[in-house]
């Protein structure tokens, strides 16, 4: 297990390294008046991948109310979550490599609670939790509302959230709608799966679909 956490750390202490590398380069070539807007969203795009590979084991548990853990620990409350959401996952023995609320501080004028950060030992397991939680829908702890996701980096998480609206209404719909990597959404029309990258893309589409068109209606 050490060997494993060992090899988790220096992946990531190599990919930090390749980042601020990327981010000094940045700099550089603003700074010498040669950017160019490909060249610059190029290595941010390579930025944003790398802090997702960083993030590529984590879950994101949002909803559990501050200052639970104080007497049982995030692992116990994880624990907790799996047993009480996902009683066919309870013995399964998943190892965490890390626990802790994000952001570190607590914010006293933000209404809601900080999320919880969980680093699993194997992206294995995490995909295995994030398929269940799909599948229940209605995921609690201690009979309050819960949400797991997938942790990303701002910028992916941005992209992400630019979609929700329109998630939103496709589910609605019952279109199957779901978010996939980095940012892009999938949903089922006319018995087959589309994927757009972006909101131009299914405008596009949309604009050949009269049903669908009516339904993003205001959204694109």
């Amino acid at each position: 297990m050490q060997t494993e956490l060992g090899a988790v750390k220096t992946r990531m202490n190599n990919a930090e390294e390749r980042i601020s590398d990327m981010e000094d380069r940045i700099m550089e070539i603003t700074q010498s008046g040669q950017q160019t807007e490909n060249q610059i969203k190029k290595l941010e795009s390579n930025i944003r991948d790398l802090w997702d590979n960083i993030k590529w084991a984590n879950l994101r548990i949002i909803g559990i109310p501050e200052g639970v853990e104080k007497d049982k620990g995030m692992e116990n409350i994880f624990e907790e979550i799996i047993a009480g959401n996902f009683p066919n996952l309870k013995d399964t023995g998943f190892k965490i490599q890390e626990a802790q609320r994000a952001p570190n501080k607590l914010n006293p004028n933000r209404p809601t609670p900080r999320h919880i950060i969980i680093k699993m030992a194997k992206v294995s397991d995490k995909e295995r939790i994030l398929k269940a939680a799909r599948e229940k829908q209605n995921v609690t702890y201690k009979g309050t509302p819960i949400r797991i996701s997938a942790d990303f980096s701002t910028e992916t998480l941005q992209a992400r959230r630019e979609w929700q609206e329109i998630f939103k209404v496709l589910k609605g719909k019952n279109m199957q709608p779901r978010i996939l990597y980095p940012a892009r959404i999938s949903f089922k029309i006319e018995g087959e799966i589309k994927i757009f990258p972006n909101k131009q893309k299914l405008k596009e589409y949309s604009n050949t679909k009269p049903r669908l068109k009516e339904i993003l209606k205001g959204l694109l």
